[in-house]
């Protein structure tokens, strides 16, 4: 069985989908734009062939790369990056070669938030209501159907990059003084919620969830921009059972195959209003959360998936995992060294975040398990105390 890498190095912390891929006899193949000797021995290991290109963006230089893998190694059955970056490429790729995976048409309904919301109501699940915008006269259109306060974002965007809060008609103006008029954007109606929760896991060939799990967000992503808060989410010990009924209603209504899902909702109330679907991981370093909060290990899983094997068996309960980051920018009461005593064995890793991720999430990422909502809520207040 022949799988391409995309970007193997980067992230980091993504290089175990290749060392485990490797360790299931799997012939793993890498194309990246780093010089080999970066990559490092174990990496370098773990890849039969790394094919490094000048610049992983231009598609036609990694479709030749591909093409001299297929000529020599043979047919290739699976290519995968699991990087939001390059989604679309990674489907371009699998459409030319005639590879299993998501193709470009299967990108359109996780890419478009607008197509994510035909989708929401096709599996039954509450959704608020909202209106592509190309043209201002379409914005006043928005605003006179759905009214005021409302979210403006890109149609086709991730997290909440070029958002907009629209509470007034100023607002209003200073969103089309503002808008480029060639972005296509999706207006909805604001949900008056500050939690954010997930139905995030793992697909199988077949597309049967073989992992499932959900963690609430401390504060917004819109939070996170205009507010500069310490980005902090938690794994829940237990999926709240309606979030686990519309997220199963929603992986069979997307029909996606071995795959990481990673869908956002609104909490509202004794409810759940389905806010966006992400066709791959949450970001940053949430496989370790996951990882920490099961005590399992997806990147082997995730390789057994491709081998076709069963996935290893839940042997523990699941507890509450923390991951909460500090900023370079802020003073803290409490020392790195002092949490690290506070908290002992709880405390298990504390990781520098990649620059494209610092600015929105902070620059220090501290991962801690906890048995308890409180002490979930503790850990945050401690290790966020500033002076």
């Amino acid at each position: 069985m022949n799988v391409i890498v995309i970007s193997p190095y980067y992230p980091e912390n993504f290089q175990p989908f290749t060392l485990e891929l490797a360790k299931k006899g799997i012939t793993v193949l890498g194309i990246g734009q780093e010089p080999y000797e970066q990559l490092g021995s174990e990496l370098q290991g773990a890849l039969t062939e790394y094919f490094k290109v000048n610049n992983l963006e231009d598609l036609e230089e990694v479709k030749k790369a591909v093409a001299f893998l297929f000529y020599k190694h043979g047919p290739i059955d699976r290519i995968e990056s699991h990087n939001e970056y390059w989604l679309e490429q990674d489907a371009a790729l699998r459409e030319q070669f005639n590879i299993f995976g998501a193709k470009p048409r299967d990108l359109k309904k996780t890419k478009f938030k607008s197509e994510m919301k035909k989708m929401f109501k096709k599996a039954g699940v509450p959704v608020v209501p909202g209106q592509v915008v190309k043209t201002l006269q379409a914005v006043d259109m928005a605003v006179k159907k759905i009214g005021l306060p409302m979210i403006a974002k890109p149609d086709n965007g991730v997290g909440a990059a070029a958002t907009y809060k629209l509470e007034t008609a100023e607002d209003v103006e200073r969103f089309k003084a503002d808008w480029d008029k060639t972005t296509v954007y999706f207006f909805e109606q604001f949900v008056n919620s500050g939690k954010i929760c997930t139905f995030d896991g793992l697909l199988d060939h077949e597309g049967n969830i073989v992992f499932e799990t959900s963690f609430d967000y401390k504060y917004t992503p819109l939070e996170l921009i205009t507010e500069k808060k310490e980005n902090s989410y938690y794994v829940l010990k237990e999926i709240d059972p309606k979030l686990k009924e519309y997220g199963h209603a929603i992986i069979k209504a997307f029909g996606m195959k071995e795959r990481f899902f990673h869908i956002e909702f609104f909490r509202d109330g004794d409810d759940f209003i389905a806010l966006e679907y992400n066709n791959r991981p949450a970001g940053g370093f949430t496989i370790d959360v996951y990882n920490y909060a099961h005590s399992i290990d997806l990147y082997r899983d995730y390789a057994d998936v491709v081998a076709g094997n069963p996935v290893a068996e839940r042997a523990f309960e699941p507890q509450y995992c923390l991951a909460t980051a500090r900023r370079d920018s802020k003073n803290y009461l409490h020392s790195q060294e002092e949490v690290k005593q506070h908290y002992g064995k709880a405390l298990k890793k504390i990781e520098r975040m990649p620059r494209a991720f610092s600015e929105l999430q902070g620059d220090d990422l501290y991962i801690l398990t906890a048995q308890t909502q409180e002490a979930v809520d503790d850990m945050i207040d401690y290790i966020h105390a500033s002076v």
